[in-house]
């Protein structure tokens, strides 16, 4: 390789130390607009701030919506495409619906309309016949698999905004808690509960700056084989799993998790994200996907960074009662997709505990409210 020294997320041009006390500033000026719900016969579920999803009652049920930017994974779609001709939008498509659906489900929210936000660097990316229709039928099968609506969307031709040649993904989506019941803020979540947690299908769509910057080092860049007839660049393209039809299963199952944490920016400190002081201390760590750890090691970072960073093999968490904590895992693989039990909450300081790896994550590790 080209360079050996330790390559980390911040190298990468993206610190969530600085993005995140923007974060937690928007999100004090949005609570002080949630009394204008009340004009309207409505009300917040404040439980909801800071969470993956908002939350309205509504009366009958509550309402739960998401929006949610895909981010860099395309930019490793279009330089794939240059090297081998083929197009990966299909991929990409549900890239981008993933990462709004698997932030509704969190809040035990069925997904039911999804709106499609596609900004180019200028008209003429829409000319490309293969590439584009790729992202419509991509689109479609994402929306297929998690049984919603496509109900429209805006795609602005931004010149002087997006680069040229280049296109900014996102995608909003609205849903229904109904019964009410099946609401998931934590506020169930305590001592005694288990922790499930959901294989992801690689790295889905988070980290992908430092992927790239990864991607400089190899010699063969995206074309670099990290296991015979898989490439770099097709690993990081492998579609963002869609955890919808495993949160659904669940309730028909007669299983209401008491919270759930989709794994995505920040890496296991996502694990942290309710604001109770809870000890979440993990037993079995699931094994990383091909991708995971070849960046893991080429970057040459240790467990501590990569796992504060990427999802290292597990794309979602579950916490239930420890009594629903096999039949979750069972759901989840009648699904398609492998599931272990994987840990407990306890009480105590607020902290993650890896214990295989000896990793321990703080309160202090994880700010997002």
């Amino acid at each position: 390789m080209s360079s050996t020294a330790p390559l980390t997320y911040d190298q990468a041009g993206v610190n969530y130390d600085l993005i995140d006390p923007l974060k937690v500033t928007a999100q004090r000026a949005a609570a002080a607009t949630a009394s204008h719900l009340a004009s309207h016969g409505f009300s917040e579920v404040q439980a909801s701030r800071g969470e993956s999803a908002y939350v309205v009652d509504v009366g009958p049920f509550y309402v739960a919506s998401i929006v949610e930017c895909l981010g860099t994974k395309t930019l490793v779609a279009d330089e794939m495409a240059k090297l081998t001709g083929k197009s990966y939008f299909a991929g990409i498509a549900q890239d981008t619906i993933a990462m709004a659906v698997n932030d509704l489900i969190t809040v035990g929210a069925t997904p039911l309309v999804v709106q499609a936000y596609w900004a180019a660097g200028g008209s003429d990316w829409f000319g490309d016949a293969q590439r584009a229709q790729a992202l419509v039928a991509g689109w479609k099968a994402a929306c297929d698999t998690c049984q919603v609506a496509w109900g429209g969307g805006e795609t602005p031709a931004l010149a002087g905004i997006v680069e040229d040649g280049r296109i900014d993904l996102a995608a909003s989506c609205t849903g229904l808690i109904n019964p009410k019941e099946r609401l998931s803020v934590g506020d169930k979540l305590g001592p005694g509960d288990a922790i499930v947690l959901l294989a992801s299908s690689g790295i889905h769509a988070n980290g992908l700056s430092l992927a790239r910057k990864l991607a400089e080092r190899l010699p063969q860049g995206y074309l670099t084989e990290i296991e015979p007839g898989l490439t770099y660049g097709e690993a990081l393209l492998a579609p963002t799993a869609l955890y919808s039809p495993v949160t659904e299963a669940l309730w028909k199952a007669g299983i209401a998790p008491h919270y759930c944490a989709n794994i995505t920016g920040h890496g296991w400190r996502k694990l942290l994200r309710h604001p109770s002081a809870l000890t979440y201390r993990i037993h079995t760590v699931p094994p990383k996907t091909a991708v995971l750890d070849f960046i893991q090691k080429q970057a040459g970072q240790d467990d501590r960074e990569a796992y504060s960073t990427l999802n290292m093999g597990a794309g979602f968490a579950i916490f239930v009662k420890a009594a629903a904590a096999e039949r979750t895992a069972q759901v989840a693989r009648d699904c398609g997709i492998a599931a272990w039990v994987a840990g407990t909450v306890e009480a105590g300081e607020k902290q993650l505990l890896i214990e295989p790896l000896g990793i321990r994550f703080s309160e202090n590790d994880l700010h997002l409210r």
